[in-house]
């Protein structure tokens, strides 16, 4: 089936144009891009893959043109705090209990809200969340999912 491969072009493509040191737009580009695919992947499963491979698609072009723009407005203490709160929230907040960060020299601010922790088939926990970000008074909501690294930090994974 060619659909797997053009989705895998196409994430590449997104994530590849995100790999710019320091840029705060490929930084906003990735995340968006990962939410919108695994929001188009749940929306758009019907069984037969096509409207799957669709929904996946332009999911995935959504949320990276989001991200895109939020990611521009974001600085480098921004994504730290960011980084911290989702670490934390992550490994030692019960389920549905929000983490909320604030940066008072951009005024952005964000929150997640980890789901239950799961084990996958070779043992690693994850967990689901979902995750604001407001950006000049203008929130988007994103969802996103990590595993435990052996380490104890945790990874943003692809859904």
């Amino acid at each position: 089936m060619k659909y797997p491969k053009v989705v895998l072009i196409l994430t590449s493509m997104v994530a590849l144009s995100a790999c710019e040191p320091g840029s705060k737009e490929g930084f906003g580009t990735m995340l968006g891009a990962i939410g919108g695919a695994a929001i188009g992947s749940a929306l758009g499963d019907n069984g037969d893959g096509t409207t799957h491979f669709f929904a996946v698609a332009a999911g995935t072009m959504a949320g990276a043109a989001i991200g895109n723009s939020i990611g521009r407005s974001l600085d480098e203490a921004d994504r730290a705090a960011m980084a911290r709160h989702r670490q934390v929230a992550l490994e030692s907040y019960p389920s549905g209990e929000t983490a909320t960060w604030y940066n008072p020299d951009s005024g952005n601010s964000g929150s997640y809200r980890p789901k239950p922790a799961y084990q996958t088939e070779t043992g690693q926990y994850c967990r689901e969340y979902q995750q604001t970000i407001t950006v000049g008074g203008k929130t988007e909501e994103a969802y996103g999912k990590a595993c435990r690294q052996p380490d104890g930090t945790w990874k943003i994974v692809n859904s």
